[in-house]
């Protein structure tokens, strides 16, 4: 607006910073508010701490495999939310065709989301229930389809690829067409609930609910597995990692003076020190400011350390292959391994479950700031900016970001209340289910979290991307159903000619309309969520929940589909 020009560098940094907001949140909402669904106390300098600690852990632990991911692995990995993005910041700083091919793919995502978000003008998710067969094999069979019609999703699905989206569709079509059918199928005769915290007959349940209950700890065991085999996989990496620090450190070796300026990290020796200065932070706030027990605060220290360091290739890995990081499914993990870990060494009852969800918000927020900072690297690493940059500046962001949240999931909970069920927290309220069995001596799923961790080994085996597979697994199947029909929509546009120079033309003038929708999406969400916020519902309630409404959903799906198509198909060799 300002008109400034060669301002990339600086939107790049600010783009970064600003990032850190939405991965704090998803930290801190993802946990925090189980203090509350739990009837516990906690200050607001704990859930401060626990929030801006993660992601300092989130970054320091990325740094050292920085060039891994982003320089080394080029090319092998989509990207997609960083691929939209440096669209964005490329389309500003050029203008001309380009800024008008976004800006109308922007206007028409954000219009399309946000009349559904605010009105109810259509329904968000289509599925097989709209006509009398599909919810009779819904009801006996326990078989559903389902599709998020949102641009944003199709568009995440282009920019990912037909490749990547069919492998996490394939893993989210073993959960719902044949893991919830067995399910319902040998439970049905079942007159006893089974699971923790399980409150209805499997005969009871619906598809969706079957699958929250049993088959989603089947992905979560997935991905854990995905997690070890990455660590293995990445091994070299990490040595490579430990040895440039333990080099630099006492071998004098001075390394970011004589790289590129594109290639520069902060120094090992900062990386390595800030590792170390922030474990005592954490253990004094542990010691101190939670568990009042030098052995607790030990356990606790170790356990975010050890988890933190474990899964961060993992949500790098995941956001760099989908733009999905699977942090709740890794924190509840983490959750509980720690309330085990936790009740084995004494700590149980209201201070342990603090004491868990604590650990949880800390590691939480360290996955969730490390697969965003991926994203973050990878736009710098395309735009040419100086890494150490970014990574100097993305602990203000973290900072900032940390004081805010915890300052508004208190007032979310004055206002709405999160026990009550004003605010539905989904992911906070699965945590606080994990934790409370846990902590009073009852059993977790884990004969389902090994399942999923053996078929992960059997991925493996035979070479197929497993932590894109186990994803799949783990999300619910409308958010990945949508991403397949955008990854066939970039074939279709990218195959339709001899001339490859024309292909290209068409597929990146897609990724342009694809990061319109995306981030036209994003925005009018934003504008919705605060008129709602305001109390102000203008949700037309029964048209909404009606099957015409998830017809015209469907039909609305179609043609922004085929918009999309058309609009890609409109490119010149030239452009």
């Amino acid at each position: 607006m300002l008109g400034k020009k060669n301002g990339m560098g600086q939107n790049v940094i600010i783009q970064s910073i600003g990032s850190s907001s939405g991965a704090v949140v998803a930290g801190a909402i993802f946990t925090l508010p189980g203090i509350y669904i739990l009837h516990l106390q906690a200050t607001f300098f704990q859930m401060f701490f626990a929030s801006m600690l993660g992601g300092f852990l989130g970054i320091l632990f990325l740094v050292p495999f920085r060039k891994y991911f982003v320089s080394e692995m080029h090319g092998k990995l989509p990207f997609p939310e960083g691929t939209a993005t440096t669209e964005i910041l490329v389309a500003g700083e050029k203008g001309g065709k380009q800024a008008f091919v976004l800006v109308v793919a922007g206007l028409i995502g954000g219009l399309y989301d946000f009349v559904v978000a605010t009105f109810g003008t259509w329904s968000e998710v289509f599925t097989s229930r709209v006509i009398g067969i599909g919810q009779t094999i819904a009801d006996k069979f326990k078989l559903v389809f389902r599709l998020d019609t949102s641009a944003a999703v199709v568009g995440l699905g282009y920019v990912i690829g037909l490749k990547y989206s069919t492998i996490i569709v394939a893993g989210s079509f073993l959960s719902y067409f044949v893991f919830v059918p067995l399910i319902s199928f040998f439970g049905d005769g079942l007159t006893t609930t089974v699971g923790s915290g399980v409150t209805l007959l499997i005969k009871d349940m619906s598809a969706e609910q079957i699958f929250k209950n049993y088959v989603r700890h089947i992905g979560i065991g997935a991905i854990a597995m995905a997690g070890f085999i990455g660590i293995v996989r990445s091994s070299g990496v990490i040595r490579s990692a430990f040895s440039l620090a333990f080099k630099e450190i006492f071998g004098g070796k001075v390394v970011e003076n004589t790289a590129l300026r594109t290639q520069r990290d902060l120094s090992m020796k900062i990386i390595v020190g800030g590792i170390v200065l922030t474990a005592v932070v954490i253990f004094i706030f542990f010691l101190f400011g939670v568990v009042s027990n030098i052995t607790h605060a030990i356990v606790g220290l170790l356990i975010v350390m050890i988890m933190s360091f474990l899964f961060t290739t993992v949500a790098a890995n995941a956001i760099a292959i989908t733009g999905n990081n699977p942090v709740s499914g890794m924190t509840l993990m983490t959750l509980v391994l720690s309330s085990i870990v936790l009740v084995s060494v004494g700590l149980s009852g209201a201070t342990g479950m603090v004491s868990a969800l604590i650990i949880g918000g800390v590691v939480c927020t360290a996955l969730s700031v490390a697969g965003s900072f991926v994203t973050d690297l990878k736009i710098g690493y395309w735009l040419g900016s100086s890494p150490y940059k970014q990574e100097k500046w993305k602990f203000v962001g973290a900072i900032v970001s940390a004081a805010t949240v915890v300052w508004i999931i208190a007032l979310l909970d004055k206002i709405y209340g999160f026990a009550g069920g004003g605010l539905a927290a989904p992911q906070a309220n699965a945590m606080a289910a994990i934790i409370q069995p846990l902590m009073s001596n009852q059993s977790a799923p884990w004969m389902l979290y090994i399942a999923g961790a053996f078929i992960a080994l059997l991925l493996a085996m035979i070479k197929v991307p497993v932590l894109a597979f186990a994803l799949g697994m783990y999300l619910p199947q409308e958010i990945n159903t949508p991403l397949m029909v955008g990854g066939l929509i970039a074939h279709y546009v990218s195959t339709r000619s001899k001339d490859e120079v024309l292909n290209n033309a068409r597929r990146e003038r897609g990724t342009l309309i694809a990061s319109g929708f995306i981030a036209g999406g994003a925005l009018m969400g934003v504008v919705s969520v605060i008129i709602r916020s305001t109390g102000t519902n203008l949700i037309m309630t029964e048209w909404f929940e009606s099957n015409s409404a998830e017809v015209l959903s469907f039909v609305m799906f179609a043609l922004l589909c085929l918009y999309t198509i058309w609009d890609s198909m409109r490119a010149k060799k030239e452009e």
